[in-house]
């Protein structure tokens, strides 16, 4: 007689998955219908996982607030950092600002999540503006600080140049359409990318006026 041996069961899925899975549920969740209107059980359910499991990764649901926030912020500083050290010039500034925005859609819910729960939660606000924004601005502002140095941007408060070019994207992310509908075309993006660029490096004025 044959005998067949059982399959061992699957493994659990690894630590780190568990808590992505959750963290993206709750990114979702935030978004949609707000921290306070987010239950740990809706968050359980969306990711997949019982209840108790979502308190073995996170004190609480504040917790899982601040990572959504912080991580999401950590990643769009890490692709900032990577796309102004691969321009091929400071004037190549279009570069960068369409990769922002081809960006923009797949930041949408975490920005929208900073924006609205950042008015309720002090703590929150003030933790990413210390640990991430200021960062931000702090490594924008020595690459504008750079070009004035060398004659290419006009010489003003590079902290001020930052925040306006960082404003630019962290605000068009509050809302999918504000910048670029979704599904515009690569040539449209390209055109978008170019005239805020031209608008950021030349201003709106006439050369006269």
């Amino acid at each position: 007689m044959r005998t067949f041996r059982r399959s061992p069961p699957p493994s659990p899925p690894a630590e780190s998955e568990t808590q992505t899975r959750i963290l993206q549920a709750a990114q979702r969740l935030f978004a949609r219908h707000g921290y306070d209107g987010t239950t740990t059980r809706d968050l359980a359910q969306a990711a997949g996982v019982a209840e108790g499991t979502i308190f073995r990764h996170f004190e609480n649901k504040k917790a899982i607030l601040v990572a959504v926030a912080t991580q999401g912020w950590v990643e769009i500083l890490t692709d900032l950092l990577t796309e102004l050290s691969e321009m091929g010039s400071y004037k190549a500034i279009a570069q960068v600002m369409r990769k922002r925005m081809l960006r923009l859609h797949a930041n949408a819910d975490m920005l929208r999540v900073c924006f609205m729960e950042a008015q309720f939660h002090p703590d929150l606000r003030e933790r990413i503006q210390a640990e991430v924004i200021d960062k931000m601005t702090d490594v924008a502002e020595a690459f504008f600080e750079t070009a004035m140095d060398q004659g290419i941007y006009r010489r003003m408060n590079p902290r001020i140049v930052a925040q306006v070019f960082l404003g630019m994207f962290t605000v068009a992310g509050f809302s999918r359409d504000t910048v670029m509908p979704e599904g515009s075309s690569p040539q449209a993006m390209q055109e978008m990318a170019e005239g805020l660029a031209d608008i950021f490096l030349n201003g709106v004025l006439a050369p006269n006026a």
